[in-house]
């Protein structure tokens, strides 16, 4: 066979020098006609620019379609000239060209659906009488094809046999009634993928698909049975199938890179040979390590990649492809119809046999079949597998023979529809060159899958079968030469041991690999639970990558941090000044400057201010509910007291200045002995606050775990606000009456104005009191602690500064100005009879 071949290839290399009428033997009038659908070409032009419905074309010859169609002509010629099969009946066949694309195919398939005899498509209520141009369609390769076409044959039960299309999707009965193919499913072919991984131990790979339904479905049934089978996938991506597309190199390129990045040894390819054909030439171009590559037969048979460049430098290649037997002549009969489409006589022949046909509506079948010789494809004969197409035009022969009802002597001319052959093909066996094939549940037939490897001996390559799968895998590894230094399979793993601290963090999509990634903070690794991080216990924390917990420390304002001290030391200063104002005051009680500041009553507000500012220590060290409940009430009486002193002083100065007629009368309720009964009766009033606040809920002490990463937070915690405000808004309210009795009051420039002084003090306790409850809202910290503190002493001072200091230096320094014309409002205090 081999010298016929060669001999046969000389003979075409010297006369296949003028155009050929190769395109014209792909149509012949029959009894019967059986559509074929086959891609010629490929390439089409920019679909996306198409604006008007016309016949697309492609612009490159794809040999390997070419040469299936030619095997189903080889099929029916045979069978014509068979005397068992179909005696007395000859098959016609209409070929076309599918380009890979769908909107191609569409096409002829529309063609086959007419009306045998016409060029429309009947529309009736009932097609059982329908009689469509074919009985039957061989074809197309593709799934993604066979997807669209089949939905079309299923309505009209037209048998439809595939010779490549192995999506799992087309297994469906209910939506794809009619559709056979002669190849196994994806299913089967995942089977094998897997096993073999299983066989070497690689549990890390990368898996890549073509951006299409073989693709697609193929990497996901994959997915699907790697996950059983304890294998992880590092990377799963597509590749763009329209290499025109702008950004194909961009993708293209990414899934180059982030192979790479996962450091992965072993990737499956499901592509069929153009989009696999530029991941290789990128992953050559890009320096990718080599890697053993699990390919199809999608692939790994196609001249277009093992053409490529420098394809040795890709690694190993391992591919599953379809266990088919040789089709006995059929080499010779390729042979000797390109000699014969090389005589002109034959030609004519052809010709006038293809107008007895229908007109050819849709051009030229492969218009670039005239322009190639025998040499052209014989790289491709000698390897392309046939027999899945064989075995379908077969498949549809021996359904018509019975459904015809045939004799080794003859067959009955009868009408026979399309849908008579379906019951044929799905019950009985069928028997192609001493094998018996038949169609199984789900209308396909497996055969079984040979493994090559692509060996590679002085830059010749030879497809070398080191195993087989059926219904379990054998291989041969010795006969595998792996592209390692020592030849042995490559590991590829994803397995390491993680530190204490760590957990595993699923890497990909399977829990056998992944990641080791530290214990956050409050987390903690332990023996008993490997796989996830416990949390601490609120009590508690732990740093990242911890193995235990460990006990938060208590925080709070501690008497010897020096933040404290500070502030100690302030509170010392403020209590040291009020005490020397307080002296002073005490020594000055008869000069008219200090009865005019209240006499007594200054005394008294600076016994008070003494106090406030003692109160800052029980906001440092360790708070308690007793401690939170005793802070505002102290703070808020001290303040009160000091208050109700400037409120009588104040009522006084309004008394003088704004009702002078009535002052005589009303003056007395505001000195002497009477204005401590009302100062009384302010912190009486007080004191009734703080009852309340005790009964709606007072201050207490919390524990806040969330403010601080490694300590417990001791705060007070304020539990009803509206409690609060009475006991501080009623502070608020006398100074403002205090405010309002004394900002307008003027005095003459030779007298002095005690009115201003207050005036000052509650200006400076509003703006304390803004800052105070703008940051205490705020803060979660210590800080909080140290804002009152502040806001106290602060307070005391600005009242200390504001209004008794003036007066010390005046007692001090201007002895000559404590007469009673400088201070006209001062009313000495004694019994309340003298007062009169």
């Amino acid at each position: 066979m081999a010298s016929d071949l060669l001999l046969c290839l000389s003979f075409g290399c010297t006369v296949a020098l003028k155009p050929t009428c190769l395109s014209t033997q792909f149509r012949r009038p029959g009894d019967y006609i059986i559509g074929g659908l086959f891609p010629f070409g490929m390439d089409t032009i920019n679909l996306t620019a198409r604006s008007e419905p016309t016949l697309v074309t492609c612009e490159r010859l794809f040999v390997d379609g070419l040469i299936w169609a030619l095997g189903m002509k080889f099929a029916i010629d045979q069978i014509n000239n068979s005397t068992s099969l179909l005696p007395g009946v000859k098959l016609g066949y209409d070929i076309y060209d599918t380009c890979f694309e769908p909107v191609v195919a569409l096409q002829p398939s529309l063609l086959f659906l007419t009306q045998n005899g016409t060029t429309s498509i009947g529309v009736l209520c009932n097609y059982t009488d329908y009689q469509p141009y074919v009985t039957a369609v061989i074809g197309p390769h593709k799934s993604d094809l066979c997807l669209v076409t089949a939905k079309l044959f299923s309505f009209f039960l037209i048998p439809q046999v595939s010779y490549r299309a192995s999506s799992e999707k087309l297994s469906n009965k209910e939506l794809y009634s009619s559709f056979y193919r002669t190849v196994p499913s994806d299913k089967n072919l995942v089977e094998a993928v897997v096993l073999l991984l299983n066989k070497f131990g690689w549990n890390w790979i990368a898996t890549i698909g073509s951006d299409d339904e073989y693709g697609r479905g193929a990497q996901g049934l994959f997915l699907s049975a790697a996950g059983n089978h304890s294998i992880c996938i590092a990377y799963e991506g597509l590749i763009p199938t329209d290499l025109t597309d702008p950004k194909a190199k961009s993708q293209l390129e990414e899934t180059i890179q982030l192979i790479n990045k996962t450091k992965v040894n072993i990737i499956v390819l499901f592509a069929f040979s153009q989009p696999a054909q530029a991941l290789l030439e990128h992953s050559i171009r890009m320096g990718l390590s080599k890697k053993v590559w699990i390919g199809t037969e999608g692939w790994v048979l196609s001249d277009m990649t093992t053409s490529i460049p420098n394809i040795q430098r890709i690694g190993t290649v391992l591919g599953f492809i379809m266990k088919a037997g040789t089709v006995h002549g059929f080499q010779k009969y390729v042979s000797d119809l390109f000699t014969s489409v090389q005589q002109d006589s034959y030609c004519q022949k052809s010709i006038e046999s293809n107008h007895l046909m229908n007109s050819d509506m849709l051009g030229t079948h492969c218009k670039q079949c005239d322009r190639i010789s025998l040499h052209d494809i014989s790289s491709v004969l000698s390897y392309s597998q046939i027999q899945p197409v064989y075995i379908g035009v077969y498949s549809v022969a021996y359904a018509l023979h019975r459904a015809l009802g045939c004799t080794h002597k003859g067959c009955p001319k009868a009408t026979i529809r399309s849908w008579q052959l379906l019951h044929f093909m799905n019950t009985l066996p069928f028997e192609v060159n001493g094998e018996s094939f038949r169609f199984d549940q789900s209308h396909s037939t497996n055969t079984g899958y040979k493994l090559i490897f692509w060996h590679w001996k002085n830059c010749t390559l030879t497809y070398l079968p080191v195993g087989d799968y059926e219904e379990s895998l054998y291989i041969d590894e010795s006969q595998i030469q792996f592209h390692t230094a020592d030849k042995k399979k490559p590991t590829s793993e994803c397995f390491r041991q993680c530190k204490p601290g760590q957990i595993r963090q699923i890497k990909g999509f399977h829990l056998c690999c992944y990641d080791c990634t530290d214990c956050p903070e409050n987390t903690f690794w332990s023996i008993k639970e490997r796989s996830t991080c416990t949390p601490c216990l609120e009590h508690q924390w732990s740093p990242v990558r911890s193995t235990q917990c460990y006990d938060r420390s208590e925080r709070y304002l501690f008497w010897n941090e020096t933040l404290t001290i500070g502030l100690l030391m302030l509170m010392s200063i403020i209590i040291f000044l009020t005490c020397l104002t307080a002296v002073l005051f005490l020594k000055n009680l008869e000069t008219p400057l200090v009865q005019a500041s209240g006499g007594k009553l200054s005394l008294f507000a600076l016994f008070m201010l003494i106090l406030l500012c003692l109160s800052s220590c029980l906001y440092i060290g360790k708070p308690s509910n007793n401690l939170c409940m005793m802070q505002q009430i102290v703070y808020a009486l001290c303040l009160n007291a000091c208050f109700s002193t400037f409120f009588i002083k104040s009522l006084e100065i309004t008394l003088v200045t704004e009702f002078p007629w009535c002052a005589l009368t009303f003056l007395h309720w505001v000195t002497q002995g009477r204005a401590w009964l009302l100062v009384t009766l302010c912190l009486f009033t007080e004191c009734l606050f703080c009852f309340c606040y005790l009964h709606l809920g007072p201050d207490y002490m919390v524990r806040d775990y969330k403010s601080l990463p490694t300590e417990v937070l001791l705060v007070c915690n304020t539990e009803s606000w509206l409690a609060f405000a009475l006991i501080h808004g009623y502070n608020g309210c006398l100074a403002f009456v205090c405010f309002l009795c004394t900002f307008m009051v003027q005095t003459s420039g030779k007298k002095y104005n005690i009115a201003r002084g207050i005036t000052f003090a509650i200006l400076i306790y509003f703006i304390i009191w803004i800052f105070f409850i703008a940051i205490f809202a705020t803060l979660k910290t210590v800080l909080r602690s140290v804002t009152q503190i502040g806001t106290i002493l602060t307070c005391s001072l600005g009242i200390l500064g504001t209004y008794y200091i003036p007066k010390c230096y005046i007692i001090l320094f201007k002895p000559d100005l404590n007469i009673v014309d400088y201070f006209p409002n001062s009313i000495k205090e004694g019994p309340e009879d003298d007062s009169r």
